[in-house]
């Protein structure tokens, strides 16, 4: 058995992204800044599938992954100090999406995968609890969903398509970094 890395995630590692953010011109609608945006939330959604697959490879154990887990939920939500709201905005934005992951990387670790049910029947139902404004059920269900996808199952991007946008979107949009990282956990480049 090999030895876990030592560090999964750093503040270091998110204060540099942070900091890249701040020293460019972001336009969400060029795709250079929405690629940067997405590197954020793909390097931290390959930070969990790499605490996943320590734990699934029995090189961390249920604590040990939690404790990981929650450590890289830490530095990630952390309120950031940006003095563009805009970028504030965006990288918010990125958080937003990376909420589901740790939930369902979590709920995934201590209780499984739920025994019925479809990625698109747990974002269905996150998509209904969030319109009756049932925000805590909502991410329930979208972490449900992300439990799935951690046990391999597909993630249909076509239904953020289908929902209104809003918080569940966003959630799915978190997942599907997810679903990227742990079929090819190649690392983000922060100097791409």
């Amino acid at each position: 058995m090999s030895n876990p890395p030592t560090e999964f995630y750093s503040e270091e590692r998110w204060q540099n992204w942070i900091d890249r953010i701040e020293a460019e011109e972001i336009d969400p609608e060029d795709e250079s800044s929405a690629r940067l945006l997405l590197n954020l939330q793909d390097d931290t959604a390959i930070a969990v599938a790499k605490v996943l697959r320590a734990y699934a490879d029995g090189e961390l154990d249920q604590e040990g992954t939690l404790a990981e887990i929650a450590e890289i939920r830490e530095i990630v939500l952390e309120e950031v100090d940006v003095d563009d709201e805009e970028k504030r905005l965006l990288i918010d934005g990125v958080q937003t999406s990376l909420v589901c992951v740790f939930f369902a990387a979590e709920e995934y670790v201590a209780g499984g995968v739920p025994e019925e049910g479809t990625v698109t029947d747990y974002l269905g139902a996150a998509a209904d609890a969030e319109a009756e404004e049932e925000l805590d059920a909502a991410l329930g269900y979208a972490a449900q969903a992300g439990t799935l996808v951690i046990d391999g199952a597909d993630l249909d991007m076509q239904i953020a398509e289908e929902l209104e946008y809003g918080l569940v979107t966003e959630w799915i949009n978190g997942l599907d970094s997810l679903d990227s990282a742990l079929s090819d956990p190649e690392v983000v480049e922060e100097d791409d």
